[in-house]
């Protein structure tokens, strides 16, 4: 079949008969703009080029495969654009010639354009997968395959929300799906492409249909409201795109609603009561009081605001966005420039990311996306809204992690002094605070600091007067397991020079006692006799550490400072500690 150039194309069918029902005397009942300017043919379907391209090539080809499955989110055009295919398979040209073929541009005219834009074409047939998820669904349709069209050249079955049929269903569609008859075509529409089984994927043709761009909405929707005599200024129309998320159905939805709300010219500030968003100037005044510590401020704007009939999840979620733009406008100044920044957010936007360090608008970001969804699930979501500011108004008054090292007793020559290296394993680990920089402000007992091993030591090495000393003799002589064993596993109950009791734990090695006395023998110029003893006995030196160490968290928790730092981060905890030098000799 040769593809025909189709004559300059008549009004969308919808048009045509609205005019045929006023030739007759009868009032068409009101159709919702979603409805009345649905695409007939690609060239009003928008934003989904790339789609439109492979088909128009693959007709133009002759390669068109005998099943598709068309993908994205809610309104986009799928069911649209399966209807267009179906009209694109099938279209006879205005003179209903036979060897016209499929076109990438129906005529919108013939008896088979007409009848699957009115929904009665008998060889187009749409099945609603949501509601019709059995086999015995499937079954019927296999049934109807086998059938030739009744006066169309294919057969098409439109299967919306196709991953809401059930395994069974699928399984049974698979064979008529791989090798379906020469006169059939399947298309497939989903929202969940995930939920469809590889198998049906793998025999269908994919097409993932994009959101809209706002410009691309915008302009779109300042094109039906002058059809329909609205008047809508830009930003409004912007507001209603923004709100729409990429879809075309809710956003003719909402401009629908709009023009039924608004009577005469319809403005920003009307959408915005509409839609229950604040204005843009009152979202820039609530962050900038919020960032600056002022909660009465802070309170009274987003009472103000709640009155106006603003949700206050609503205003959060502005907040939240005004966060991110800030972030972005801080890396890249130039993006304030962008064309459709009005001048107001763009001369404040600057002036508010100078302003504001990368710390302060990060930590700002976690606060308001934790907050969004306290507002959400909250019974009352103006209380729930008006704490998210207080917490962010008293965060904006604490210092960032690197002052408050600073700020803390040695902390400033710490600071500046270069990175240290990794501390041995018997010094006490350093203070981390879960979610922060390294806070300490008060000194911790460490063990004596181990000299450099050596594996001869003089003979002249005085003995051990303590476990300790035995530890150190030990790491000395590179003993590691003996050394592990002193600290882990032994419960001392009596030391002095020439005899040790201790206890041993239950991890503890049996000959334990043996390897110590032969260690000690053998490095010490004393004869020592060991033995273990059923006596409680002291706290293993792990366990000491470990007291030692939570005294520390301890002290350290009584800091103002720190205490602050706990309130304002919750679940955050102090985890370890280490002495901080006074700063003497670049310390």
């Amino acid at each position: 079949m040769t593809e025909q150039t189709p004559p300059q194309q008549s009004p969308p069918i919808e048009a045509s008969l609205e005019d045929t029902a006023g030739e007759q005397g009868q009032s068409s009942p009101y159709r919702v703009l979603a409805r009345k300017y649905r695409p007939a043919d690609f060239a009003g379907l928008i934003g989904q080029q790339a789609m439109v391209r492979t088909l128009t090539n693959a007709i133009g080809s002759g390669r068109l495969a005998h099943a598709f499955i068309l993908t994205g989110v809610r309104g986009v055009g799928k069911t649209t654009t399966a209807r267009i295919i179906a009209r694109m398979l099938n279209c006879t040209g205005p003179d209903n010639q036979p060897d016209w073929g499929p076109t990438a541009e129906p005529c919108g005219v013939c008896e088979h354009c007409r009848a699957i834009s009115a929904d009665r074409s008998l060889d187009v047939l749409e099945m609603d997968a949501a509601s019709r998820t059995g086999i015995d669904d499937i079954r019927e349709l296999i049934e109807g395959v086998r059938y030739r069209p009744t006066s169309a050249r294919y057969k098409v079955y439109i299967i919306d929300e196709v991953h809401m049929l059930s395994k069974n269903a699928f399984n049974a569609l698979l064979k008529t799906l791989e090798e379906p008859p020469e006169h059939v075509k399947f298309i497939f529409a989903t929202t969940e492409i995930r939920k469809v089984p590889v198998t049906v994927l793998s025999r269908c043709q994919r097409f993932d249909l994009r959101r809209v761009d706002g410009e691309t909405l915008a302009a779109h929707f300042s094109a039906i409201a002058a059809q329909e005599g609205a008047e809508l200024s830009s930003p409004a129309l912007h507001l209603i795109a923004g709100a729409a998320d990429g879809s075309v159905r809710d956003g003719l939805s909402l401009l629908d609603h709009a023009i039924a709300h608004c009577s005469g010219s319809i403005g920003e500030e009307q959408v915005r009561r509409m839609l229950g968003l604040a204005d843009r100037s009152q979202t820039f005044d609530l962050f900038e009081a919020a960032m600056g510590g002022d909660i009465p401020g802070a309170l009274a704007q987003m009472d103000r605001q709640y009155r106006d009939g603003a949700d206050p999840a609503v205003v959060i979620g502005d907040m939240l966005e005004l966060t991110h733009w800030l972030t972005r406008v801080k890396v890249d100044p130039s993006l304030a420039e962008s064309l459709g920044v009005p001048e107001m957010e763009s001369v404040r936007g600057r002036k508010m990311a100078a302003g504001l360090s990368m710390a302060a608008l990060a930590r700002a970001w976690q606060m308001l996306l934790k907050g969004l969804g306290e507002a959400r699930q909250a019974p009352r979501p103006e209380q729930a809204a008006e704490m998210i500011l207080v917490r962010l108004a008293y965060a904006a008054d604490l210092p960032t992690p690197a002052e408050a090292v600073r700020s803390s007793p040695g902390g400033e020559a710490a600071g500046e002094a270069a990175p240290a290296p990794p501390p041995p394993p018997q010094e006490t680990p350093r203070s981390v605070l879960a979610g922060s920089e390294a806070v300490a402000t008060a000194p911790v007992p460490v063990p004596a600091a181990v000299p450099e091993p050596d594996p001869t030591p003089p003979a002249e090495t005085p003995d051990p007067i303590s476990l300790q000393d035995v530890v150190d003799l030990a790491d000395r002589n590179r003993q590691a397991i003996l050394r592990a064993n002193l600290i882990n596993n032994l419960h001392l109950v009596h030391f002095e020079p020439g005899r040790i009791e201790f206890r041993p734990t239950e991890n503890a090695p049996a000959d334990l006692a043996h390897d110590l006395t032969n260690f000690l023998n053998q490095h010490t110029a004393r004869r020592w006799i060991v033995t273990v003893s059923g006596e409680p006995g002291e706290p293993t030196l792990h366990q000491r550490l470990e007291g030692q160490a939570a005294a520390a968290r301890t002290r350290v928790g009584e800091h103002p400072l720190v205490k602050e730092i706990l309130e304002t981060f919750p679940g955050a905890e102090i985890e370890t500690v280490r002495e901080v030098g006074d700063g003497e000799d670049g310390e």
